[in-house]
This record gives structure tokens, C-alpha cells and sequence, in this order.
């Protein structure tokens, strides 16, 4: 799951606990929430446009998705026109904080990785801000993060 710091980081996740993952306004994005994120699923925490971009953090699904009432909220930088109460259109998750890395896992140590060759976040273009892994994936990058721990 990936947040800009200055927008939403590990960190005000720690400190709130939960979040509600709103504003995603990407529809494979919000099918991902929808269709394939149930509760007790682990995700890693992606700081996007920051330096260095990377794995910051664990979280894991602790409410399925339900409406996104940002869309309706016209002050809302989320505001979708079309969006009505009947068909809200979005729907997010809701996250637990588990844990805060030391260090940033950057996009770069990631990519030298073989075992990540194929993990979706690494594409060229890749821009959602929600994308499946697999589980190898995920064990192989909290791995690499207990070693930058040493």
C-alpha cells in the first residue's frame, strides 16, 4: 500500500494505530480492496515520492472495505461528482500499524533483488497506490528489513 510521507506516513500510522485507506481513486486500485483484501492480510507500507521511495512499515487489514464518503464531501480534495450516497464508487480498507522499519527498504535495494524480479510495485509505470504481492514476496522483503536491522 503505498502513501506519500507528506501526505500519510508510517509514522502517523503508528501513532493513529488505524487508517482508513480513502482517497483511492483508481478503480483496479479499489478492486484490489474490494475483491481480494480480507481481514488479517499483511501489507507492506510503500512511501511513494520521497528520498528514498520505499518499504517503510507493516500493516494489516483489520476492516474490509466499505464506502469511501470522502467522494461524497464536496470540500474533500477526494470529491468524485459522480459518487452518490445509493453508489458511492469507492470503497477502501481499513489498516492496523504493525510495524516501522529503522531504515527505508529503497525501490533500488528492492530491485537488486532476483526473488522480487517479478513483484508488481517494480513494473515500469506501476503508479497504484494498492497492489497485490505474494506471499514469498512479502516474507523475502520482511527479511531483508530484520537484516538492516543487524
Amino acid at each position: 500500500m503505498k502513501s506519500e510521507p507528506n501526505s500519510y506516513s508510517i509514522k502517523d500510522l503508528q501513532r493513529d494505530k488505524t487508517a482508513f485507506w480513502d482517497g483511492v481513486r483508481n478503480y483496479q486500485a479499489r478492486n484490489f480492496m474490494i475483491n481480494d483484501m480480507k481481514i488479517g492480510d499483511k501489507a507492506l507500507f510503500y512511501h511513494s515520492n520521497a528520498k528514498p521511495s520505499g518499504v517503510t512499515g507493516l500493516a494489516t487489514v483489520c476492516k474490509k472495505a466499505e464506502p469511501d464518503l470522502t467522494a461524497l464531501d464536496k470540500k474533500s480534495i477526494y470529491y468524485d461528482p459522480k459518487a452518490t450516497k445509493k453508489n458511492p464508487r469507492w470503497k477502501a480498507v481499513t489498516v492496523r500499524f504493525v510495524q516501522a522499519f529503522e531504515k527505508t527498504l529503497s525501490i533500488q535495494e528492492l530491485r537488486q533483488e532476483k526473488a522480487l524480479r517479478n513483484m508488481s510495485l517494480l513494473k515500469t509505470g506501476q503508479r497504484l497506490s494498492v497492489l497485490p504481492i505474494t506471499k514469498a514476496e512479502y516474507e523475502h522483503i520482511v527479511k531483508m528489513a530484520k537484516k538492516s536491522y543487524v
